[in-house]
């Protein structure tokens, strides 16, 4: 499915998110704290957009994703920061390789949540950081109605527009009404075993949420 929206993924993005998506990147790198020379990790990286904005903090940035197409599309328009073939659940890097981890609009994706919160932490150092970027819950009750209408009503028809594979965003809202809300990720996130010192911050209202966490 993300083999058929790679061409036209990130355009996709910026027009449903109404230019959103690149403030939700910039807060990412920023919730990171990231310093020149660590190594960081973007997992479901997709074409690689988001890794090269977490390579401006003057990080090591290294690009995963399952999408081989979403990869291509990346190498493809030029981008430079390294992309590699990688499962959320079974990540091509040894223990403790990275100071921090990332992963945005990826996680809902996964089979197992805990599993792969736990193998975040296995390529991570002892001490270093999480950031889940995620779809959300809006916090004011007016405006959840007004975007749950536009998620699962309009949503779909704007992608018909401008989608290679419009099909598959009947599945993202799909997908993003079912996820859990700020409390309940953070709560699968203590979960997991692997994270501590919790703790999330609301982007566009809660339509998405910003979790970072501290490896065990």
């Amino acid at each position: 499915m993300f083999d058929g929206v790679a061409q036209r993924y990130d355009l996709t993005n910026t027009v449903l998110s109404f230019g959103q998506d690149r403030g939700w990147r910039r807060a990412t790198r920023a919730a990171l704290a990231l310093r020149p020379g660590e190594r960081v990790l973007d997992v479901g990286a997709g074409t690689g957009v988001s890794t090269e904005e977490l390579e401006r903090s003057g990080a090591y940035a290294v690009g995963a994703d399952l999408s081989t197409g979403m990869l291509r599309a990346g190498r493809g328009s030029g981008r430079k920061v390294p992309l590699v073939a990688g499962d959320a659940l079974k990540l091509p890097f040894a223990d403790d390789t990275f100071d921090a981890v990332t992963i945005s609009f990826a996680l809902r994706n996964v089979v197992d949540t805990g599993a792969a919160l736990r193998e975040l932490a296995r390529v991570t150092r002892s001490g270093g950081r999480l950031v889940v970027c995620e779809f959300s819950s809006p916090t004011n009750a007016a405006f959840r109605t007004v975007y749950l209408s536009y998620l699962m009503r309009n949503l779909p028809s704007v992608a018909r527009a401008v989608s290679s594979n419009p099909d598959a965003y009947v599945y993202l809202a799909e997908s993003i009404r079912a996820w859990p809300d700020q409390e309940a990720l953070a709560a699968r996130i203590q979960e997991s075993g692997a994270w501590g010192r919790v703790a999330w911050r609301n982007l566009t209202g809660g339509v998405v949420a910003l979790h970072r966490a501290t490896r065990n």
